[in-house]
């Protein structure tokens, strides 16, 4: 039998190791420290596991009940890990129903790729601990051993955002009545701090006229490579790039419009395209324009092209994730354009970055649209001129002139 004394005391170990008390109960003692309630049985002649809570949120008293409870409902016939399935199913109040209940309110509004890594969050990390507790109450200590056993997979980023969104669903079952608290608010600096990390880019003006050369010279899908070569004329996110869709262009009007449920910023949002990107595209619209995307996946022409696409070409031309990445074009066309004195305005409204206002965000997507217009084939122009090495005249003397 286990005793609290004993519990406190136990150390983890280079494996996870089990600690019995009886009646099929024990603590699994994980290699990162966390300890979490477990009960082996038996039912319809397979071996099943029910988790009990995560100590000490979960005393070992509580565990024991939880423990006998499931017995008694297995000496009554009844399978405890579908009992406690179909209690979350029926339980308006236990942290899933009102979690899922907040997702399905809010992701209509959110991106397609926003709303999946959030769900995926509260699926993975979450509900299997929490899922099935009554969501008032699940207190500060309780959620924190959660989100330490994501710190101890190296990945504090997820760790904080997977806290940011119990927050917003502790929340909603505050504002729904059925929590008094948000728990989550109790917690802030308990986390380990992030290090801001920043996406590698190529920014000197002779390196990315060596990048613009490797991409030319790109002898892999011509699908890929033609998103390889408009990716720096149009820079924009690469979820945004590989999901486009041939009817958000207009090749005659030399624009693409990304519609605003596709944008991080919620807010539609207008790509001039340079007679370089245009040529691409029509090119591009030989291979795939009798299609919905313009770049299909390659194993499937109804889906975009996969996320790592671009980035595995960088690789295969030779380019590390810590020389260049996908995202690493935006940054490039940040710093030259800033670097060569265009209007800062126009390039934080193209590079599409979050209007704190939605309102007039929604009222202004075509702020500077005229200027964004010249600074974009500028932009194409200069790119041209440093991939075949030729004297490149700065976009303040194009301006002047």
């Amino acid at each position: 039998m286990l005793t609290e004394s004993r519990l406190r005391a136990a150390k983890a170990a280079p494996k996870p190791v089990k600690l019995f008390d009886g009646g099929g109960m024990y603590l699994l003692l994980h290699p990162n420290g966390s300890k979490y309630w477990r009960l082996k049985y038996r039912y319809g002649g397979k071996e099943k596991k029910l988790a009990l809570g995560i100590y000490p949120a979960v005393s070992l008293k509580q565990a024991r009940e939880r423990r006998d409870n499931a017995r008694r409902q297995l000496a009554n016939g009844h399978d405890p890990s579908a009992e406690r399935k179909a209690e979350q199913e029926t339980d308006p109040e236990c942290f899933e129903a009102v979690a899922r209940e907040w997702f399905a309110k809010y992701s209509p509004h959110w991106a397609p790729s926003h709303s999946d890594k959030i769900i995926r969050r509260l699926e993975r990390d979450l509900f299997p601990y929490l899922g099935s507790r009554p969501i008032k109450a699940i207190n500060a200590p309780e959620l924190l051993t959660v989100l330490r056993r994501i710190e101890a997979r190296g990945t504090v980023e997820t760790a904080h955002r997977v806290l940011q969104n119990a927050g917003q669903v502790f929340r909603y079952a505050v504002a729904t009545g059925r929590a008094e608290r948000n728990c989550a608010g109790d917690l802030r600096g308990a986390l380990a701090p992030v290090k801001e990390a920043h996406y590698a880019s190529v920014t000197e003006p002779k390196a990315v006229g060596e990048l613009l050369r490797a991409i030319e010279g790109y002898q892999g899908d011509p699908v890929t490579r033609a998103a390889l070569k408009l990716t720096p004329l149009v820079f924009v996110r690469p979820g945004e790039l590989r999901q486009a869709e041939w009817a958000e262009f207009d090749l005659d009007k030399a624009e693409w419009r990304i519609p605003a449920a596709k944008m991080k910023s919620r807010v539609l949002h207008i790509v001039p395209l340079s007679t370089q990107a245009v040529t691409i595209l029509k090119e591009l619209h030989l291979l795939t324009g009798s299609g919905r995307y313009v770049f299909p996946g390659l194993r499937s022409r109804s889906r975009p092209m996969s996320a790592n696409t671009v980035n595995a070409a960088l690789r295969r031309l030779g380019y590390s994730k810590t020389d260049m990445t996908a995202h690493g074009f935006r940054s490039m066309a940040s710093t030259l354009l800033n670097e060569q004195g265009w209007n800062r305005d126009a390039i934080e409204r193209q590079l599409a970055h979050g209007e704190r206002d939605a309102v007039r965000a929604a009222y202004n997507y075509a702020e500077h649209l005229p200027e964004r217009r010249k600074m974009m084939q500028a932009w194409a122009d200069y790119l041209e001129g440093l991939r075949i090495g030729s004297n490149v005249i700065s976009f303040n003397a194009r301006k002047q002139a």
